[in-house]
């Protein structure tokens, strides 16, 4: 796993090399929210919601295990100790840093990696609450909510930094 971004690396990469590339620079986005950052500011709540930064980044390791570690390789959220909804996976408790949250997110990442690699884009993850859908389905999901966040996160940070 490296830090470089790769989407523009790989424009005449296979599919999956591409998809994968996209991928990775969105969880560079994620990572990228709190360079720099105090623990208060990455714990600042600007908005009504759980939204914070941090939280934000923790989201991303519940999003990543809900895919990879749920749908693709069928383990549950409770062997997991994710929560059932995912609003809950913003929620900080006391022992949350951005240390630990950015190695939590690193290693759902790197598992997320090590499961897909057995897999083929047209395979299916069959224990998604939708029914089957492709490994590809989950990139390109995967891809869009990641970088929803990463917006989120770019405009907290801007108040957060403006202060």
């Amino acid at each position: 796993m490296t830090d470089d971004h790769r989407s523009e690396t790989t424009l005449t990469g296979t599919e999956r090399e591409q998809v994968e590339a996209f991928v990775h620079d969105a969880r560079l986005e994620i990572v990228g929210l709190l360079d720099g950052l105090t623990e208060e500011q990455a714990r600042a709540r600007l908005v009504p919601s759980l939204t914070t930064l941090l939280g934000l980044v923790k989201h991303a390791i519940f999003v990543e295990k809900v895919w990879f570690h749920v749908a693709l390789a069928g383990h549950t959220r409770a062997e997991l100790g994710l929560p059932d909804h995912p609003h809950d996976s913003f929620v900080l408790d006391d022992a949350d840093t951005i240390a630990s949250v950015l190695a939590g997110y690193r290693q759902a990442w790197a598992e997320a990696d090590e499961i897909a690699a057995s897999f083929a884009l047209d395979d299916l993850a069959q224990h998604n609450r939708r029914g089957p859908l492709t490994l590809r389905w989950i990139y390109v999901h995967l891809v869009e909510e990641l970088a929803r966040h990463a917006g989120h996160g770019d405009i907290l940070r801007e108040q957060v930094l403006a202060d």
